[in-house]
């Protein structure tokens, strides 16, 4: 995968992942998630263990996790089933993160993290992962027809392939929801049925789907009551223009979950070879 141009508006990712690893972001995780294991999404630890038991992960077994963040819950991943993590991200200051923490860890030699657009392909030649993982971002990468087909090419037989769709259409939305919504780069929204027409025409058989959409709208309004608290720390650190976006930003995505006008999926799928 090449590395990405630097031209993707993401400003409110890149200024998450740059203090990502500050005290001030560590404790609004904590109170907006309950467990911190190192993420930027939606994903509680709970959840987290539910997936990693539907992706049947052991030692020995090799996990692609797809727009990995700083990597806290792939290296999570590792230390639990004894797996090797590749982690990809668009982010550089998510990656560089990703790599520190394994390091601290010492999982550097099974948790490998690099910069890379996942919208362009993968560099494997062959069926190379056992698992692949995506997390609150398949709807930042275009294409997921071919993006589908893709992992399922890399895939070993009967592999596994489990991500959310956290911006699914099940209601009206304004312009100007769609507009925060969609403020930090490329969004895809899609209907309700797409994620699995795609998943069939992919060469994947669909295991699992199930509505996680309460998740998200209790992790957004956490994180934006956990921030709203710090409100004097983060304008500082953050701006007062990237402050405001985010809590507009959070603000949105709890009221369209709440309401069932936008929802988050989660699916397992598995290579029919």
């Amino acid at each position: 995968m090449r590395k990405p141009e630097k031209s993707v508006p993401t400003r409110r990712y890149d200024t998450n992942y740059g203090h990502f690893e500050s005290d001030l972001y560590t404790k609004i995780r904590r109170e907006a998630y309950g467990e911190d294991i190192g993420q930027n999404s939606c994903l509680t630890a709970k959840e987290h263990d539910k997936f990693l038991e539907w992706l049947e992960l052991s030692a020995g077994k090799k996990l692609l996790d797809v727009a990995c963040g700083a990597g806290g819950p792939a290296i999570r991943a590792a230390e639990r089933s004894g797996c090797e993590i590749s982690g990809v991200d668009i982010h550089e200051a998510a990656i560089a993160a990703a790599n520190s923490l394994a390091a601290a860890r010492e999982l550097a030699q099974r948790c490998k993290f690099q910069v890379a657009n996942a919208a362009e392909g993968l560099s494997s030649a062959g069926t190379t992962f056992d698992a692949i993982v995506c997390i609150d971002a398949i709807n930042h990468i275009p294409d997921r027809p071919r993006v589908f087909s893709e992992w399922a090419r890399v895939l070993k037989p009967r592999g596994r392939v489990l991500f959310t769709d956290p911006i699914t259409v099940t209601g009206p939305l304004t312009d100007s929801e769609i507009r925060i919504r969609s403020s930090s780069g490329f969004y895809l929204f899609v209907p309700e049925g797409y994620d699995e027409q795609v998943i069939a025409a992919s060469g994947l058989r669909l295991l699992r789907k199930e509505d996680v959409t309460r998740n998200m709208e209790e992790v957004a309004e956490r994180r934006r009551a956990a921030r709203a608290a710090r409100e004097k720390e983060l304008r500082a650190a953050e701006g007062d223009l990237s402050y405001e976006e985010q809590q507009e930003f959070l603000t949105v995505t709890g009221a369209t979950a709440r309401e069932k006008r936008l929802s988050r999926f989660v699916y397992l799928a598995e290579t029919t070879g």
